[in-house]
C-alpha cells in the first residue's frame, strides 16, 4: 500500500483527490494539510510514501514546501498538482526537486499514474508540463523569461507583494526579517524596472503568478 500525503488549501479539492486516490487498492490517503507549514509538520508526523502538493497554499508555498522537506528526506517523492501550465512554473518545481508535475484538470485520468510512477523511482509529467520543459531546456538564453533571472524566494515575495499581503505578514510566514522582505521588494523593483507595489500586482497578473 501506498501512503500518499495531500497538501493543498481547497478542502473540495483535498476531498476529490481523496476519492480519486482511494479508487486504487493500491494507494491509501494518510494526512492532509492546508498550508505550507501544516504540511511539513504532518510529513514529519505520518512520514508518507508520497506527498502531493499545490504550488499556491497560505503560509509557505509548495516551492518552499519542496525545499525544505528535501533537506531532511532527500528521497521523498514530491509531486506538484497545481492549475498553473506555464513554463515558469514547472520549471521552477522541477528545480526545487519535484520528481512529478500533475495539473488539476488532468488529475482524474493521471494522479494515480504519477503517484505509483514516482513511487517507483522514475518521474511523471503531463504531456503540456513536459513540453514546457523540454521548450525551457531548449531556448537556452535566447528563450529566457524575466522571471528566470528571479530566485524561488523573489518569485515567492512577489506573489505576497501581489496579493496585497503586507511586509510584515510576508516575514511573518517565512520567518525572516520586515527589513528582509523589504531588501527582496527593492531588490524585484529593480530587477523589473519598476516603480512600486501596484506595478509589482501588474507584472505578477501578467505573468500569471496570481490568480484575479
Amino acid at each position: 500500500m501506498i501512503r500518499v500525503m495531500l497538501a493543498d488549501d481547497h478542502s473540495i479539492v483535498r476531498a476529490g483527490l481523496c476519492r480519486i486516490i482511494e479508487e486504487s487498492s493500491e494507494l491509501t490517503v494518510v494526512a492532509e494539510a492546508d498550508d505550507g507549514n501544516k504540511a511539513i509538520a504532518k510529513v514529519h508526523e505520518t512520514k508518507p510514501d508520497v506527498l502531493v502538493v499545490d504550488i499556491s497554499m497560505p503560509g509557505l508555498d509548495g516551492l518552499e514546501v519542496i525545499s525544505q522537506l528535501l533537506v531532511h528526506y532527500p528521497k521523498l517523492p514530491i509531486i506538484v498538482l497545481t492549475m498553473h501550465e506555464e513554463e515558469q512554473y514547472v520549471v521552477r518545481a522541477i528545480n526545487a526537486g519535484a520528481k512529478g508535475y500533475v495539473t488539476k484538470r488532468s488529475a482524474p485520468e493521471q494522479l494515480v499514474k504519477a503517484i505509483k510512477k514516482v513511487y517507483a523511482g522514475g518521474r511523471y509529467l503531463t504531456e503540456k508540463a513536459a513540453e514546457a520543459l523540454a521548450i525551457h531546456l531548449a531556448s537556452g538564453k535566447e528563450g529566457r523569461s524575466v522571471l528566470d533571472d528571479l530566485s524561488n524566494r523573489e518569485v515567492q515575495v512577489l506573489r505576497r507583494l501581489a496579493m496585497g499581503q503586507t511586509n510584515h505578514e510576508i516575514a511573518d510566514s517565512y520567518n525572516i526579517s520586515v527589513k528582509t522582505v523589504d531588501t527582496y521588494r527593492l531588490r524585484l523593483l529593480k530587477k523589473l524596472s519598476l516603480r512600486n507595489n501596484a506595478d509589482l500586482s501588474r507584472f505578477a497578473i501578467q505573468q500569471g503568478l496570481i490568480e484575479l
